[in-house]
């Protein structure tokens, strides 16, 4: 039987999501989807609704969030949640949040079962978001499914990609924790979700060690046989930066790997940038 997967937002993880569904069940999915632009997809850029998206959705019995939200809120929710909350075939919705939604915990560990505690803007947003998709789960049924991320780094993603390009050259001196998660076991976690759904449920997707940047550059620059960046204090950091080193926890992956049955294909940046590194064109 055809299922039709529906992704708002046809990124990074989305991609990585479609790439595994057509490997491992080829010619069981149909896929569509939006970008900003529109081109090959349906032009959503969160200012205005999808055109024609009674038609377009109707026949979705799966579907993927992976927009974020917004200052005024989550856009997908505020142009289409009506829409979405009245298909009568869908089977299962995900909602890809993140991990800011715990806020600091001064380099504690938190699990899926710690109340949310956002200290950034970009948490608490996210964290509304959450709040609106369960909403429909609990006034209408709707199969929602959220998965609160760590940072993805996957081929040309993340700490490694950043070293190569030279968008790095120093690293921060501090015991700041952060949780990853190859682009690869996000999507193996979201398949999992999908063969087995739980609505109203939610995942830290997070790999099993929690690190300091400076600990993952060191290693990657170990790979690749390049001396240590210098460390530095007084870097000039963007506004998503300071967000990022505003937030010291470490999250356990607990759930994910119980509940869904998800043995990790990395289960730390070890394996993952090692991989990464071997692969490089």
């Amino acid at each position: 039987m055809t299922q039709k997967l529906f992704c708002f937002g046809q990124g990074y993880s989305a991609q990585a999501l479609v790439r595994h569904l057509h490997r491992q069940e080829e010619g069981s999915w149909q896929v569509g989807g939006t970008s900003r632009t529109g081109g090959e997809n349906f032009l959503f850029d969160g200012t205005r609704p999808m055109a024609d998206a009674a038609t377009r959705l109707g026949d979705v019995t799966h579907m993927l969030i992976s927009i974020a939200p917004q200052a005024t809120g989550d856009p997908v929710l505020k142009f289409h949640g009506r829409d979405i909350a009245q298909l009568k075939n869908l089977q299962w919705l995900g909602y890809l949040s993140t991990t800011g939604i715990y806020g600091d915990r001064g380099g504690d560990w938190v699990d899926d079962n710690a109340a949310p505690a956002p200290t950034s803007d970009r948490g608490r947003q996210r964290l509304e978001a959450e709040r609106g998709w369960l909403q429909l789960f609990h006034d209408h049924g709707l199969p929602v499914h959220i998965f609160r991320l760590g940072s993805i780094y996957g081929p040309g993603r993340g700490h490694l990609a950043n070293l190569v390009s030279g968008r790095v050259t120093t690293v921060l001196r501090t015991d700041h924790f952060f949780s990853r998660i190859h682009v690869d076991d996000l999507a193996q976690a979201l398949m999992a979700s999908i063969a087995a759904p739980c609505p109203g449920r939610s995942y830290n997707v997070v790999d099993d060690r929690p690190a300091p940047s400076h600990e993952v550059l060191d290693y990657i620059c170990d790979l690749l046989g390049r001396p240590h960046l210098p460390r530095t204090e007084t870097r000039e950091m963007s506004a998503m930066m300071k967000s990022f080193y505003g937030e010291n926890k470490r999250v356990d992956n607990g759930r994910l790997t119980r509940e869904l049955g998800i043995s990790l294909k990395y289960p730390t940046y070890k394996e993952g940038f090692s991989h990464l590194v071997r692969t490089l064109p």
